[in-house]
């Protein structure tokens, strides 16, 4: 008997699939790891004694399968019900499950690539089909469109990473203010600027989509939107306790927005999605709330002084409301002459800086993408390791 070849079994959409890149956990030790926007420090005692207490024959067991006593100590901190909260392996769960639930995938799956044409703002309803974001920001969005076969709509942020005013949104053309589903980063990832509610609010005011203000770094911020979830029925905010709360090990996130968005969510969500160890590590970070505040507070601080120290050096820094930095090295760019033809290749210097980090045992992140080609986005990490990076800044400078 012939078998089929293995990959035509894959749906043509899979196939022709960008998948979403990760930062890299090298296994190399030693290194400073400041590449993934992790927490330098680490959860309270009090979440690591209440995970080893129940590593025991629970194991066995199947955990909450809504996770409703972590739902009932959110709905508390926030002020709000636990019919407003959803829990997700992380929120990029909740992300993918927000494209399932509110937007149509195109009839032709290979129509889900091209940019999403301007309607009418007068239009009756939203462009059922449409995943909206602005770029830069968190590349998972456009990867979530494409598995559903949906329709991308990226627009673009303004040269200095700010959110475009809604009469220039108007008037350039791009922006589509039915879309089903729009995603906003705020604070922007990867370029850590922050946006004011006032600014979110007046976007969302306009949009008759669903929008969802994914805010993974809200705790680092001097503002954040959480009240635009509970004042808009169709907008939704993202948290997350991988950033702030040390828990990316084991995937915690949640949605915040009206009951009727929330239950049609859980219709799609799998089941027993959170686990077990995830949910009390969660609810414990809730009771011991003030020692991760403070160390937001030190992060906070690394984040201002390692800005200032960078700029003295030549660095160009975006202003950061994030656990990171998004920094331009001095002379971005080195020009490279072909001899046989003299024409001139421009070629980044922030890759150059990434590689002699690397080479001293400090991992950022460089992004070979348009916009960002130019930046290193560094995690702010330990007052130590800031210490150490602009130590090692210094070295390369003078060597260079």
């Amino acid at each position: 008997m012939a078998y089929p070849i293995p990959n035509r079994l894959v749906r043509p959409l899979i196939r022709t699939l960008l998948p979403y890149t990760p930062g890299e956990q090298p296994k190399v030790k030693g290194l400073v790891k400041l590449n993934t926007n992790e927490n330098p420090y680490p959860p309270s005692p009090k979440v690591l004694r209440a995970v080893r207490a129940a590593v025991d024959g629970r194991l066995r067991l199947y955990p909450n399968p809504t996770a409703d006593s972590l739902r009932e100590k959110l709905a508390r901190f926030h002020g709000c019900s636990p019919d407003n909260i959803i829990v997700g392996n992380g929120s990029d769960e909740l992300l993918e499950m927000a494209v399932r639930c509110f937007v149509e995938p195109v009839a032709k799956p290979g129509n889900s690539s091209r940019a999403a044409p301007s309607r009418s703002k007068h239009a009756q309803h939203p462009a059922n089909n449409i995943v909206q974001y602005f770029t830069p920001s968190y590349s998972l969005y456009p990867v979530l469109a494409d598995m559903h076969g949906a329709i991308k709509n990226p627009v673009p942020l303004n040269s200095d990473f700010t959110l475009p005013t809604l009469p220039s949104l108007k008037r350039g053309g791009l922006w589509n203010f039915n879309a089903a589903l729009t995603f906003i980063t705020t604070p922007n990832a990867p370029s850590g600027r922050g946006y004011s509610t006032a600014q979110l609010e007046a976007l969302c005011q306009v949009q008759r989509g669903v929008v969802v203000l994914d805010e993974a770094y809200a705790e680092f911020a001097d503002e954040n939107a959480l009240s635009l979830a509970l004042l808009y029925p169709h907008v939704i905010v993202s948290r997350t306790f991988s950033k702030a709360y040390s828990l990316c090990f084991l995937r915690v996130g949640y949605f915040i927005a009206h009951a009727d968005l929330i239950r049609a969510m859980h219709k799609i969500r799998d089941s027993y999605n959170v686990n077990g160890l995830g949910q009390i590590a969660a609810e414990t970070t809730l009771d011991d709330i003030e020692y991760y505040r403070r160390n937001f507070a030190k992060i906070i601080a690394t984040r201002n002084w390692l800005s200032k120290q960078l700029t003295a050096l030549g660095f160009k820094v975006v202003p950061s409301w994030t656990n990171f930095i998004l920094a331009m090295p001095p002379h971005p760019h080195n020009t490279v002459v072909d001899s046989s033809n003299r024409s001139q290749t421009h070629v980044s210097n922030a890759k150059d800086w990434f590689l002699q980090l690397r080479e001293h045992k400090i991992l950022v992140r460089w992004f070979d993408q348009p916009v960002v080609r130019d930046y290193l986005r560094i995690t702010v990490g330990t007052a130590a390791q800031a210490r150490y990076l602009v130590k090692v800044v210094r070295k390369i400078l003078a060597t260079g």
